[in-house]
Parts: structure tokens; C-alpha cells; sequence
């Protein structure tokens, strides 16, 4: 998760996301037919001396998938952060080791954003962000409310250049 004790001194945060709720749709269908198969199974599992070990068996399998099918995807939208900060744009992801990356907005040069006809309807889309210097361009699928957080990031955008202005002018 975002930490705000990351931040520097005088640094707030603006905006914390997690990718899209979307994006846990197809684990969510495989959990259902995991659990519907399984329970289909074990029904059908004859009674008599192997019918404990089968049901132990097909109980296992349906956990094992359940985990690498739907568990592991949970976790990795929990754990993954789009945060906005009044001076970057700061990315977390992974669910054992942790990996991340800032964008200071003084270097972002351009923000835009997509999204079809699905993505209106569920309220989210691709982020695309331009940075000048050897990141080039950072594309964010999934954004929830992404014209609202593409609006937000250009206004912080703006508002770090006019802040930065501002203390060379007083300096």
C-alpha cells in the first residue's frame, strides 16, 4: 500500500488507486467454475473405499487453482498503487517483493488518456503519460476514473511548474 511517511517535506498526497475493479472479473469466473466443478465432482463421486481420497483429491485441486487462478490475481490489484502526490507520480506493485517507480511531475511533458465503449461503461481506461528524459512514455491500463485522474495529474502537473517558478523568482 501507499505510505504517506515516503513522502518528502512538504510533499502531500492527492490521489491513491488500485487498477480497476474490472480487472478481477475473469479470476472471479474461474473461482465460480472451480467452485461449481468441484462441487459437480464431488457428487458424483461414488461412495465406497476410494470415495474419501477422491473427494481429498478433487478438495485439493480446486484449492490449488483457486489460489493461482483467483488469489494470486486478488492480491496483485490489492497490492498494486497509482498514487498522485503533489510532486510525483509514484507506481507500487508486488505481492512478496515490492517494486516501484516515481515520476516527478516537473518531467511529465503530456497526459492523456482512452477508453472504448466497455471501459466508458464501467468507468475506467488507459492513462498515458509522456515524461521528458530517458523514461519516454508510461502507459497505466486499467485507471479508474481516468478523466478525472488525467485532469487531476495535469492541474498538479501545472501547479508544480508554477510552484517551481515561483522559488526561483524568490531566490
Amino acid at each position: 500500500m501507499a505510505d504517506d511517511t515516503e513522502l518528502s517535506e512538504g510533499e502531500h498526497s492527492v490521489l491513491t488507486l488500485h487498477p480497476h475493479w474490472k480487472t478481477l472479473l475473469r479470476p472471479a469466473l474461474i473461482l465460480m467454475v472451480v467452485a461449481a466443478a468441484a462441487a459437480a465432482l464431488l457428487v458424483v463421486v461414488p461412495a465406497g473405499s476410494y470415495a474419501a481420497p477422491a473427494r481429498i483429491a478433487v478438495g485439493a485441486v480446486a484449492l490449488v487453482t483457486a489460489l493461482v487462478w483467483f488469489v494470486v490475481p486478488f492480491l496483485r490489484w490489492q497490492t498494486t498503487t497509482y498514487q498522485l502526490t503533489s510532486r510525483r507520480l509514484r507506481l507500487r506493485r508486488g505481492i512478496l517483493s515490492r517494486s516501484g517507480r516515481d515520476f516527478p511531475l516537473i518531467r511529465i511533458s503530456d497526459v492523456s488518456f482512452s477508453h472504448g465503449l466497455i471501459d466508458r461503461m464501467l468507468g475506467c481506461g488507459q492513462l498515458v503519460v509522456e515524461s521528458a528524459g530517458e523514461h519516454g512514455q508510461l502507459v497505466l491500463t486499467e485507471i479508474p476514473q481516468v478523466e478525472q485522474v488525467q485532469a487531476t495529474l495535469f492541474q498538479l502537473v501545472e501547479d508544480e511548474h508554477a510552484r517551481l517558478a515561483r522559488e526561483e523568482r524568490e531566490a
